[in-house]
C-alpha cells in the first residue's frame, strides 16, 4: 500500500503543479487513496521532495535530481555558515548559537541537508539543540560544521 501511495504521488507531483500537502492530499484521495497528514509527510520525507518555484513564481513539489539537490544543497550552506556564531557540544547534543531571529534559519538548513546521524533539531530565536545518538557523532558534527562555517 505505502510503496503504490508513493507511486501515485510521484505521478501526481509529475502532472500537477501541486504547492500544499492539503492539494495533494485531495488528488491522492481522488486517485483512490487516503492518508492522513503525518502519513503524508513521511512520505514527502521519504521520497525527499522538494519544493521548487515555478515559471509563475509558485512553489510546488518536485523529485530532486542532482542539479536541484547540489544548488539546494550550495543554498542551505551558505544560509547556515551566515546564521550561526558559535558551535559547542555536551554529550550527545550539539548546541548552535546564531544571530539573533536566525536560528530557524539554520535549523531548516541543517535539516534540510539530511545528515545522517541527527535524531531531531529544536531551534529558537538564538540557539538551536541538535539531538545526536553518541557523542562521538556530536563530535564529528561539530567539525562538519566548524567546516562550513569556516568557507
Amino acid at each position: 500500500m505505502k510503496q503504490k501511495r508513493q507511486e501515485k504521488i510521484l505521478e501526481i507531483i509529475s502532472k500537477n503543479d501541486v504547492d500544499t500537502q492539503g492539494r495533494l492530499m485531495e488528488l491522492l484521495k481522488e486517485g483512490g487513496f487516503t492518508a492522513t497528514q503525518a502519513t503524508l509527510s513521511r512520505d514527502i520525507r521519504e521520497l525527499r521532495l522538494i519544493k521548487v518555484m515555478t515559471d509563475t513564481g509558485i512553489y510546488k513539489y518536485d523529485v530532486p535530481t542532482q542539479d536541484k539537490v547540489s544548488e539546494l544543497s550550495t543554498k542551505f550552506r551558505a544560509i547556515f555558515s551566515e546564521a550561526v556564531v558559535s558551535i559547542d557540544y555536551a554529550y550527545h547534543i550539539v548546541v548552535l548559537k546564531c544571530h539573533t531571529g536566525m536560528a530557524n534559519a539554520a535549523c531548516a538548513a541543517l535539516d534540510n541537508m539530511k545528515i545522517r546521524d541527527v535524531v531531531g533539531s529544536l531551534a529558537g530565536d538564538d540557539t538551536v539543540f541538535i539531538l545526536l545518538r553518541s557523542e562521538q557523532q556530536a563530535l564529528k558534527l561539530v567539525s562538519e560544521i566548524r567546516q562550513i562555517i569556516k568557507g
